[in-house]
């Protein structure tokens, strides 16, 4: 245990440390013994809630994870204790009555639980809408509001959707565990689009965004190479991996040594990590040669193209507009087409990328950053100065973060 008397900030930041590193892993574990996540989520909430309580006085534990492993294990105990007459935690009583312990073996490459969580999420019994948003709660800690803003959507949608997610596992009983190999292709891609959520869910995303939170990469990308590996012979699999691993090679260039935003266009690709586009590069082919196209290789294939800039010095802006094309016939999402559109302006192609910009649902853009941003430099370069200053300051004002904000705000004042 850590020296007594620790402050309050430092007791809070230990505890908000834990929770952004090892939410997942915990919310695996104590769901895979006791059978019930939203018994999971209610006791781990304890736990912290009692670390807060306790850590200033007490000090921080040396081990933070282990501590609230075994505050949520009593929570459990104290819960079965009460609802006897429930034969699944009764049985829990039993596996929580042993010492608690952070890795369990199980099936998944590693000894973590987070994959087999993330596809009990993606269970055929729960609405494929409900599986993004229950994943992102359960294996990241993510609120009601938080997803909302990541998917477009009203926080009271997002809410009756986990809600009736969650009584649909309660009521179910769903087995914790990888699925069979004969079905585990079909249960793959809700899996994929969760891991993508979760890696862009810190994302500032203007075009060429930043991801400021480095614990959603980290759990993120450890979750895509546990699919590769899980399920080896699955293209998009390779690809999403590929993707992420693109994506963050750059991290080193998005930011230039007083912290300001740098955005894609104007990074220095002698920042850019070889040792990641290396095995992006690699895992990108290897899924091309098996001939099942889908959306996260063609994400990773536009990826690619900007890649190449450190050998060409030029960026391939014809072949990224083919790619989003190409994409939309895969998934026409909203990133998608303003994606499309930020490219369609660097070619020149105003009108065509204003067009693509006016087609959008109002409801879903209203309040997102990359629509904004990317209206912004469309009607700059159509000499409307007037709106393009208010979109670009509208986006920073819906920016979470500083840098970028300012970013925004000074390419508004340039107009």
């Amino acid at each position: 245990m850590a020296t007594p008397d620790t402050s309050g900030a430092d007791a809070r930041a230990a505890a908000e440390w834990a929770a952004r590193n090892s939410y997942g892993k915990l919310i695996a574990q104590l769901t895979a013994r006791c059978g019930s996540l939203s018994l999971a989520e209610d006791a781990l909430a304890d736990a912290f809630a009692i670390a807060l309580a306790n850590w200033p006085r007490q000090g921080v534990p040396d081990a933070p994870e282990a501590w609230l492993m075994k505050a949520a294990n009593r929570k459990i105990i104290d819960a079965v204790r009460r609802i006897q007459t429930a034969s699944r935690h009764a049985e829990a009583e039993l596996s929580f009555t042993q010492e608690a312990s952070l890795v369990d073996g199980g099936d998944v490459p590693g000894g973590d639980r987070r994959l087999e969580l993330m596809f009990l999420c993606a269970h055929p019994a729960i609405p494929e809408s409900a599986h993004t948003a229950l994943m992102l709660q359960a294996m990241l800690g993510f609120t009601a509001e938080e997803i909302a803003a990541a998917t477009l959507e009203t926080p009271s949608t997002v809410s009756q959707r986990l809600t009736r997610a969650k009584r649909k596992l309660s009521d179910n009983g769903l087995p914790f565990a990888l699925p069979p190999p004969h079905i585990l292709n079909e249960r793959t891609a809700a899996v994929q689009r969760a891991i993508y959520a979760a890696y862009t869910g810190g994302w500032e995303d203007v075009p060429g965004g930043e991801h400021p939170v480095t614990g959603l990469a980290r759990e993120a990308e450890w979750l895509a190479r546990c699919l590769v590996r899980l399920a080896p012979e699955n293209a998009e699999a390779k690809g999403l991996l590929a993707l992420i691993l693109y994506c963050e090679s750059r991290r080193a260039a998005r930011r230039d040594t007083e912290g300001r935003y740098i955005p894609l266009t104007e990074q220095q690709t002698a920042l850019w990590g070889e040792p990641r586009i290396t095995e992006a590069t690699a895992l990108l082919t290897e899924a091309g040669k098996m001939q099942a196209p889908g959306r996260f290789q063609l994400e990773a294939a536009i990826q690619a193209v900007h890649t190449a800039r450190r050998q060409t010095g030029r960026t391939d802006w014809a072949m990224i507009c083919k790619l989003y094309e190409r994409l939309q016939t895969f998934t026409p999402s909203i990133g998608a087409r303003i994606g499309h559109a930020a490219a369609l302006l660097q070619r020149g192609q105003t009108d065509e990328a204003v067009h693509l910009l006016d087609e959008l649902p109002q409801n879903r853009i209203s309040q997102y950053a990359p629509y904004w941003a990317v209206r912004g430099h469309a009607m700059k370069m159509t000499g409307n100065t007037e709106e393009a200053g208010e979109s670009l300051r509208h986006a920073a004002s819906l920016s979470r973060d500083t840098a970028t904000r300012e970013w925004l705000l000074a390419q508004a004042a340039e107009i």
